[in-house]
């Protein structure tokens, strides 16, 4: 999807919106003593089974979560349940972490009276430890799963993060109102393809299982594919997409007439909750969004606007308010994509600080201000070359990133 077909207009967003705002969706979580205090269990519920779609980290070491949530979407295409756990990940524990997976499936498919199927699997956390398993299922146990706490779902999927993260957008396709809502945990680990997070969408909209696909693959594309925060692609992360048909509009395809409106909404809630995950990057001070225009292909629009948002030279700068435009520069040139640099003009906010490739006379004392004022950074690259365009998103690297990572386990 072109970033330039959202429709803005068609769509309305709900400030106060979430993932269970879309009919017959629940959500609730709870401490069960994988953290010292804080929540660690989170569930969420449909009263329906769901048609499903997900993306899941290119990371070729994948925790068993994800195997096991492969394995249930791949019977009958549908979700009814998903039980996620934060503080431990899961991810190369063997034979006995895949079990402890089946186990918590079986676990929460019990609680809730579904096939085993029915349910996915989530984890994040640290790598390498074994789950606590009889506290996840004392934990699991006192789950009732028609209460409806989505805020504490919402906390109860976080690691790093120092806040939770929600987006929920409303439209009308064939006279029905259709909700879409997501939330999300990501805040280290965080680099494109895939989006290297943990990501739950939810909507009430009648829609095939391959235009959901379709759907979530574009969106994902252009937004969690486009945020980095260090570089690093986790084992364990996933977007997991649920519709569950219960706003009663005729099965929605990619053929529709509205089919845009739709595709709108879904770019539109992972757009907010991809810049809020690089806005919250560890350690972060500033969200920096990278607008890449005037290539031949957006392919290369995204590899100049990635390798831009992925310089730990752009990134140390932006943090230190240094309008240091030579790492921008350099970044452009080694993204690997064929351009003419004697075209490059590159803008710092509203000033542009490169023309034609060549120094730009400027206030430099402008620009630093700039950078001091503001804690949301625009750069903009124009190659001059064609009328593609790609946007990234990512955020400064500080002496926390370090700190944070440094103590992880501590």
């Amino acid at each position: 999807m072109n970033k330039q077909l959202v429709q803005t207009k068609q769509v309305v967003t709900l400030k106060n919106g979430s993932i269970t705002t879309p009919k017959g969706y629940y959500a609730g979580g709870l401490h069960c003593g994988i953290k010292r205090k804080r929540l660690d269990l989170g569930w969420l519920f449909s009263e329906v089974p769901a048609t499903v779609a997900a993306v899941y980290t290119t990371n070729q070491i994948q925790a068993a979560p994800l195997l096991v949530t492969k394995e249930s979407i791949k019977i009958s295409g549908k979700i009814q349940g998903v039980i996620v756990n934060s503080g431990i990940a899961n991810a190369c524990t063997g034979d006995e972490g895949y079990k402890n997976a089946l186990f918590m499936r079986k676990l929460f498919a019990d609680r809730i009276g579904v096939d085993e199927h029915l349910v996915a699997v989530s984890s994040t956390g640290i790598i390498g430890e074994q789950l606590p398993m009889q506290k996840l299922e004392d934990g699991i146990n006192q789950i009732h799963h028609l209460d409806n706490d989505v805020d504490c779902f919402e906390k109860a999927i976080l690691t790093t993060d120092t806040t939770q993260k929600k987006a929920c957008v409303q439209l009308k396709i064939d006279g029905k109102t259709i909700t879409i809502a997501g939330c999300a945990k990501g805040s280290g680990m965080i680099h494109p393809n895939m989006a290297t997070m943990l990501g739950f969408i939810t909507t009430d909209a009648n829609i095939s299982q391959e235009a959901l696909n379709i759907a979530l693959k574009q969106s994902v594309n252009q937004t969690f594919n486009m945020i980095t925060v260090d570089g690093d692609t986790s084992t364990n992360d996933m977007v997991v997409f649920l519709a569950n048909g219960l706003a009663g509009n005729p099965k929605l395809t990619q053929h529709h007439a509205e089919w845009d409106t739709f595709l709108s909404g879904v770019y539109l809630v992972c757009e907010s909750l991809a810049k809020q995950i690089a806005k919250d990057g560890e350690g972060a001070t500033k969200l920096i969004e990278v607008k890449v225009k005037g290539c031949n292909t957006s392919a290369d629009a995204g590899k100049i606007a990635k390798s831009i948002i992925g310089s730990n030279l752009v990134k140390t700068a932006m943090f230190g308010e240094d309008p240091n435009w030579g790492r921008i520069v350099a970044a452009i040139g080694y993204s690997g994509v064929q351009l003419n640099s004697n075209s490059i003009d590159v803008y710092i906010g509203e000033q542009r600080v490169v023309k034609n490739g060549l120094p730009e006379t400027y206030s430099e004392e402008n620009v630093t201000t700039y950078l001091k004022e503001n804690e949301e950074i625009q750069i903009i690259v124009d190659l001059h070359d064609g009328k593609s365009n790609a946007t990234a998103w990512g955020c400064d690297l500080t002496y926390d990133y370090v700190k944070i990572n440094a103590m992880y386990r501590t």
